[in-house]
């Protein structure tokens, strides 16, 4: 999920990490067994007069299936369900807006289970972790490229 922001004028860091479980400075290696309760995720500092909350929120959507409970495309299991996480109340106004905007839109058959949530403490992932599409470009397009993600984007946002 860096690649897709990280690109853009206004952003100012995005930082990969574990959100929402119940170990306290959870390493990767325990996240991955979807035993932590966290979720992956990525922490994403930006000017909002430059990248608007809501221009985050459209891009997000855009990166997702929103449909899917149990995961992300080829990543299966609970540390890879999609959620928004909120700092403030207008935060989560405009992310329950946009949830049920996709949803009355029609773009998808099944119903929209990203969750809305607040934020809770962000454990910053290992070194190896960040930026790894910059530092595994191979591994990182191979593994996409197996994903379906591509495809998925292409076919609901194309």
């Amino acid at each position: 999920m860096v690649k897709p922001f990280d690109q853009w004028e206004g952003i100012h860091g995005i930082i990969s990490g574990y959100t929402g479980g119940h170990v306290e400075n959870p390493t990767y290696e325990q996240v991955k067994t979807g035993e932590t309760g966290h979720y992956e995720s990525v922490q994403i500092t930006f000017d909002p007069a430059v990248f608007p909350y809501e221009k985050l929120l459209e891009l997000y959507w855009q990166q997702i299936d929103p449909t899917d409970p149990d995961g992300q495309f080829h990543d299966r299991g609970s540390q890879y369900r999609t959620a928004i996480f909120y700092h403030n109340e207008k935060q989560k106004e405009l992310a329950e807006k946009t949830k049920a905007d996709l949803a009355a839109s029609g773009k998808f058959k099944d119903p929209i289970v990203t969750e809305i949530l607040p934020a809770q403490t962000f454990f910053e992932a290992e070194e190896e972790h960040q930026d790894f599409y910059k530092k595994n470009p191979d591994e990182y397009q191979e593994d996409r490229a197996k994903s379906g993600r591509d495809e998925f984007i292409e076919n609901y946002w194309s």
